[in-house]
């Protein structure tokens, strides 16, 4: 439907104006809701009701019901028009006062009002557009007639002149034609960009869900930072300390020998003076009666000693061993600095029922692993370890950096740790550490020690929380265990050369142990 018909049906015909919050009476007709009223009111006074347009009467006042229908059709018809007050084009024939226009004649050169459009010839010559004041610009620059063709091959609006001259022979569309192809492509673009769009707003979403995350982090992360940087100005003053013990006692060392063979060479002074007064004596009988002339004729008394700590002290690096003290102290500060910030937060590691020993119990989550006297009668598999009470977990890890947790409560007779799959499942070389396919830390009543291959290393009694961290750096074949005490305290590092997955090992010998995560850093 053409504009100017769509705004004749959309038209109040009290107020000759687009519809305004339309309503319909009985006999069909609508009207604006204030136009009816008006009208409806000042039949009451005359006693009887009828449609302003088609005069049908009505015994009493009628019933106003809303067309939101219509109401929709024309506040969406009022959008899609240009504004005639911005626009600026006013009605050619409202001489007395302006009167927006609503369409131009392309053909008359005039632009009309909703008025003057009712009452325009609507013969084909006669072609309405949207107000315009550059007519003009609408016509051939050299024939001056109305651009009606599309050149498909220049890319320009022609007229029915220029058809038949200079662009004779040329693909031609009418313009609606080429109007609608340029749409349908343009839509096409459209809705790339739509797509577009919408991928550039689910990145910006994501973006922005992400920087809430990171701000939630931050004041956990900006503690982090505090309590590391105040570990590593008390780790480094520590350090600081021992390097310089180790300078100073060099000096020491060399001292401390120097008194040493003082003494000994007045002893041996002693020891010649006593000599040579039993060479000068005359009396056979007082020189053979002299009892310590055993020590006075040992001459080998600590000779090898002496000269093992001489050649030691004379062939000390001095800046080796301070060098020494230097890299072991920094390298464990390295390690520190990686818990901190290579490995925050932990997901699951769970245990897996099919290796636990037949006097374990393990929870419906499966992170928990307690001790108990009654038999539990799982299946026999290869996998269940049949001589010690111990459970690996169902992941392994065969690259990239992990740890895992455990709370190990009031135990005091437990091992945590790693071990290949390929560990035995019974006899005494299946525990956890007593062999070359596993690494544990333990305890047993108050001592702690850290154990592979059956070689203990003892650790001080000091572990202070019940919660053990393990880490693994599995390219740089690292094995690392921690006291979750504040701070963060290490206690041993093995390294090795990973052969095979490693899966995390617990043993418990009394009380129950709690999985409380883990985590891949890859």
């Amino acid at each position: 439907m053409a504009s100017a018909d769509l705004t004749a049906e959309l038209e109040c015909s009290v107020c000759l104006n687009i519809y305004t919050d339309p309503v319909t009476l009985r006999c069909g007709h609508n009207f604006c809701r204030v136009c009816i009223d008006r009208v409806l009111d000042t039949q009451e006074v005359s006693g009887g009701y009828s449609c302003p347009e088609c005069r049908e009467k009505f015994p009493d006042r009628p019933a106003l019901h809303r067309n939101i229908k219509l109401r929709n059709i024309a506040e969406t018809f009022l959008s899609a028009q240009p504004d005639p007050e911005e626009s600026g084009v006013f009605c050619t024939y409202c001489v007395d006062s302006p009167v927006p226009a609503v369409r131009s004649c392309l053909h008359c050169e005039v632009s009309l009002c909703d008025k003057h459009l009712r009452v325009h010839k609507k013969s084909p010559e006669h072609i309405l557009c949207d107000p315009t004041l550059s007519m003009e610009s609408r016509k051939c620059s050299v024939h001056k007639k109305i651009l009606e063709y599309y050149c498909t091959e220049d890319d320009t609006c022609v007229c029915k002149f220029c058809v038949t001259g200079e662009h004779r022979g040329h693909q031609m569309d009418m313009m609606d034609e080429a109007s609608e192809k340029k749409k349908t492509t343009l839509r096409n673009v459209l809705q790339k960009h739509l797509t577009k769009r919408e991928e550039t707003e689910e990145r910006v979403q994501s973006l922005q869900e992400h920087r809430r995350k990171v701000e939630e982090e931050a004041a956990g992360d900006t503690e982090r930072v505090t309590v590391l940087f105040r570990d590593l100005r008390r780790r480094l003053e520590d350090l600081e300390k021992r390097a310089l013990r180790e300078i100073s006692g060099r000096a020491e060392r060399i001292s401390i020998s120097i008194r040493d063979l003082e003494i000994k060479k007045e002893e041996l002074s002693r020891k010649m003076r006593h000599i040579e007064e039993l060479c000068n004596m005359t009396d056979p009988l007082t020189v053979l009666q002299e009892s310590d002339t055993g020590d006075l004729c040992d001459t080998e008394d600590g000779d090898n000693e002496d000269r093992e700590r001489h050649e030691e002290l004379l062939h000390d690096g001095g800046g080796l061993g301070v060098a020494g003290v230097l890299h072991t102290g920094l390298s464990d500060i390295i390690t520190e600095v990686n818990v901190y910030f290579y490995l925050q937060g932990a997901a699951d590691i769970l245990l897996d029922g099919i290796t636990a020993h037949n006097n374990l119990q393990i929870s419906d989550d499966r992170k928990t692993v307690s001790r108990s006297d009654r038999n539990q009668n799982y299946p026999e598999t290869p996998e269940r370890f049949q001589y010690y009470a111990q459970v690996m977990s169902s992941q392994s890890f065969s690259s990239g950096r992990h740890y895992w947790e455990v709370d190990v409560g009031e135990s005091d007779w437990w091992r945590v740790g790693m071990c290949y799959p390929s560990i035995e499942r019974g006899g005494q070389q299946s525990l956890i550490g007593e062999n070359k396919m596993s690494w544990g830390f333990n305890k047993r009543d108050d001592q702690y020690y850290v154990t592979h291959d059956s070689n203990k290393i003892p650790l001080p009694p000091n572990v202070s929380s019940n919660r053990v961290r393990i880490y693994l750096d599995y390219e740089a074949g690292r094995i690392s265990f921690y006291d979750l005490c504040d701070p963060i305290r290490h206690l041993h590092t093995f390294t090795t050369t990973f052969t095979e997955p490693l899966h995390a090992g617990i043993r418990v010998k009394k009380g129950s142990i709690k999985i409380c995560g883990g985590r891949q850093e890859m």
